[in-house]
């Protein structure tokens, strides 16, 4: 059987850039395998990546936050989310957005994996961090309104994912993934 891991990556001939707002466009001329030739074009965030914080108040409650989405015009709920901050790592970044967005520190953090957006066009990634024992620490951050602070049970997330006002795929992915690990006794992340 063939491993597809093993699978040759197409050879870069060119890249040409240009601005794209808070993105930098890239076009790539490539060469695959088979001797094809294509164009491809993909998105580079200018920033350091982000996070996604999985905040618990206990083992089967999250702490999500409602904020203002623009993109859809409504307020959402969602995790935790920012950018990380040239300097700081994704644990330091996944503790200050937490204190910034939702008045909470943890004194246990642990990244679980990277999340992508798009990738196939986008190189945007997203670390997921568990935030856990959580004590009341509010830093000033960004937002133009206080979020409010909804908790939820994660049995309860066939629910959740239902809601009209859930719907980034990052946060419901990132539900599911922290809770498989909770179930594993907090088995080492990959």
């Amino acid at each position: 059987m063939h491993d597809p891991m093993s699978k040759r990556l197409p050879i870069i001939h060119g890249i040409t850039e240009h601005d794209a707002g808070p993105y930098r466009m890239e076009r790539l001329d490539l060469e695959f395998g088979n001797g094809e030739r294509r164009r491809y074009e993909r998105l580079h965030g200018r920033g350091h990546g982000a996070v996604a914080v999985v905040p618990l108040l206990d083992d089967d409650t999250v702490l999500l936050v409602r904020e203002y989405a623009a993109g859809v015009h409504r307020y959402e709920l969602g995790l935790v989310k920012g950018r990380i901050d040239a300097g700081e790592t994704p644990l330091q970044a996944a503790n200050r957005e937490l204190k910034e967005e939702a008045g909470y520190g943890a004194h246990s953090l642990t990244v679980l994996r990277s999340l992508s957006l798009a990738p196939t066009y986008m190189s945007h990634q997203t670390a997921l961090v568990v935030a856990r024992d959580l004590y009341p620490e509010r830093l000033p951050g960004d937002e133009p309104e206080e979020l409010e602070l909804v908790p939820w049970k994660l049995d309860d997330l066939h629910q959740l994912i239902l809601r009209e006002d859930f719907s980034e795929g990052r946060s419901i992915a990132a539900l599911f993934i922290a809770r498989e690990w909770l179930r594993q006794g907090d088995a080492q992340p990959r």
